[in-house]
């Protein structure tokens, strides 16, 4: 199996160069800039036309949430507009492409995990763009999953897990939002998610009951003042220092863009279609902070 993944740098393009180095039956190339850029319909037509894949996947995306409340044209750009020239050009080569989306296109206003056929409504720039984006998708290549996650860490990159452990090893305390509920997810969980679905796709054949929008959420639901104690234990467990993590309220933290209130995501499609449970959250967890505290990252 070929698969082609746009972007080469973000936490989930380099999970899943690593979840396929293992592998003898996956041939996977990454495109990023300067080689490969998504603003580019013809640079990304031509990376998919050089490479020939069997799927296409496109983690790709302008992923800073409060600066694009002020760059609202870079963040369509990259979220929309690029989104649907990589659809469009795995389209004229016949074969699906898999598209990572967000918990942003929802309002966070249910009482209840979201499903994927709940109605959209997004509160931020950020939110909007990825919406937009799993429209040109869908609208440029029939053959299209949406994959929707959340709440993404790894041990590289920009996330939460990371600031945590910073801010522990700078301060005696720390104060952490506790009226947002998600479901904190592993990149290294979502490429082999992303992996398996597209294994299937490849060895079953295009079936358009397994296509549309799918969510992909580790399965434990908290807080993310929970999940900064969580993380906080479990390091000290590994030598780090253990600080208090204090529960404030998202009003007390306020930025520029609005976060949704529940962020929780229903994996009942995705475990009904294509048989994928992602670990707990305290293993996968364990995982990335192993490398992290091992200094392979």
């Amino acid at each position: 199996m070929r698969v082609f993944v746009f972007g080469a740098e973000g936490q989930v393009a380099r999970s899943l160069r690593e979840a396929a180095a293992g592998r003898s039956d996956v041939v996977l190339a990454t495109g990023g800039r300067p080689d490969v850029d998504l603003l580019n319909a013809a640079s990304v037509e031509a990376a998919v036309a050089a490479f020939q894949p069997d799927i296409v996947v496109n983690p790709a995306a302008y992923t800073a949430v409060d600066k694009a409340e002020t760059e609202p044209d870079s963040a369509f750009a990259v979220n929309r507009d690029g989104a649907g020239f990589v659809a469009a050009a795995a389209a004229r080569r016949g074969v699906p492409v898999i598209h990572l989306s967000t918990d942003y296109v929802f309002d966070g206003q249910k009482a209840s995990p979201y499903s994927e056929d709940d109605v959209v409504s997004p509160k931020s720039v950020y939110g909007r763009s990825k919406l937009e984006g799993e429209r040109a998708v869908a609208a440029a290549n029939p053959q299209h999953v949406v994959v929707r996650t959340a709440w993404v860490y790894s041990p590289f990159g920009s996330n939460f897990v990371r600031t945590m452990l910073r801010l522990a090893a700078e301060r005696d305390r720390i104060s952490v939002v506790d009226d947002q509920i998600g479901c904190p997810t592993s990149a290294a969980d979502i490429a082999h998610g992303v992996m398996e679905i597209a294994r299937q796709l490849h060895e079953n054949g295009w079936q358009d009951s397994r296509g549309g929008v799918l969510n992909l959420v580790g399965p434990d639901a908290m807080t993310w003042c929970d999940f900064a104690r969580m993380i906080i234990q479990m390091q000290a467990e590994r030598g780090g220092r253990l600080i208090p993590v204090d529960s404030i309220s998202a009003s007390d933290y306020p930025t520029l863009a609005s976060r949704p209130a529940n962020s929780r995501l229903s994996t009942a499609r995705l475990n009904s279609l294509f048989g994928i449970r992602l670990p707990p959250t305290a293993r996968s967890l364990e995982l990335c902070l192993d490398r992290l505290t091992s200094g392979i990252n």
